[in-house]
């Protein structure tokens, strides 16, 4: 249990304030060029993010295998989505970073 509140901390320490600041976009003009769409980065960070309070919440919550289960398939879907944001994003700029 140490380590899922260790990875929901760290998770919601990098990833939530660097998406929502994307998704602000409220980036440093030195990143801006290589970040570009930075929204949709953004959009992407939080998707990504979102998987880890959907894995661990119901964890520690103390839920039953099959709520857990499901809760960790939704995530695993937030996850596939946020990689999707991206990769669209990504390919309609035509610019790979």
């Amino acid at each position: 249990m140490k380590w899922q509140w260790t990875a929901l901390i760290l998770f919601s320490l990098t990833l939530l304030p660097a998406g929502l600041a994307m998704l602000a976009d409220r980036v440093p003009r030195r990143l801006r060029a290589r970040l570009v769409p930075v929204r949709a980065r953004g959009a992407a960070f939080l998707l990504i993010y979102a998987t880890a309070p959907a894995n661990v919440v119901p964890r520690l919550a103390g839920a039953s295998p099959d709520t857990t289960l499901a809760f960790t398939a939704a995530g695993g879907v937030l996850a596939v989505a946020g990689a999707l944001v991206l990769g669209v994003a990504t390919w309609r700029t035509g610019r790979v970073s």
